[in-house]
């Protein structure tokens, strides 16, 4: 199975409880291959953004470009600027809780503090306009005693709240294809990865 000859081989059983050794081996190799089309997939998702301005100056695609481009070219490490970039990428199907996805997305595959910013920054990024919606401008104040606080804050002032320039040039989407591939070929934490034995 080692070769990927699985392509076409499934599991035999109808419940869970009936799975052998020899059917998880199957769905295992299925999902290695599977994981390493996730950035390609986000990336697709993310291109969904293209056209959807939703009243703003520039679509939601250019805004994340434009988030993560001046993330970049003030010497943010390659995690920070992929968190940037799909900061986000929850607009489409979490409308209602769009960091929340993003940060679904990003949970195995980064930081403490940079899912930490990402997870909270609607409240953040809110200072800059909630007044004007009937809501606390001040709601990030709740978040005051975390030690990712000026983080979040810092990202949504010099980078989120700033992307919405029609005259900014971004970098394009295939700039930071690389900095996704990588990012996502890492996973730092998950229930589905084998801890390391620390004798070893």
């Amino acid at each position: 199975m080692a070769d990927g000859s699985v392509a076409g081989e499934r599991a035999q059983f109808r419940e869970m409880m009936e799975g052998t050794q020899e059917d998880w081996n199957i769905i295992a190799e299925h999902s290695r291959i599977f994981n390493k089309g996730l950035a390609k997939r986000v990336l697709d998702h993310l291109r969904l953004l293209d056209g959807d301005y939703g009243g703003f100056p520039v679509d939601r695609l250019e805004h994340s470009l434009q988030t993560a481009t001046r993330a970049h070219r003030d010497g943010r490490d390659e995690e920070y600027v992929v968190c940037a970039l799909l900061h986000d990428i929850g607009d489409t199907l979490g409308s209602m809780n769009h960091p929340d996805v993003a940060a679904a997305i990003l949970k195995p595959f980064v930081s403490e503090e940079n899912l930490w910013m990402v997870a909270n920054h609607g409240a953040f990024q809110g200072y800059y306009f909630f007044e004007y919606l009937g809501l606390d401008k001040n709601m990030r104040e709740k978040f005051k005693d975390s030690p990712h606080y000026q983080r979040c804050a810092e990202f949504c002032h010099k980078y989120d709240q700033a992307a919405f320039d029609p005259d900014y040039e971004s970098e394009p989407l295939e700039f930071f294809e690389p900095m996704v591939e990588r990012v996502f070929s890492k996973p730092k934490n998950s229930m589905y990865l084998r801890k390391k034995d620390p004798s070893a």
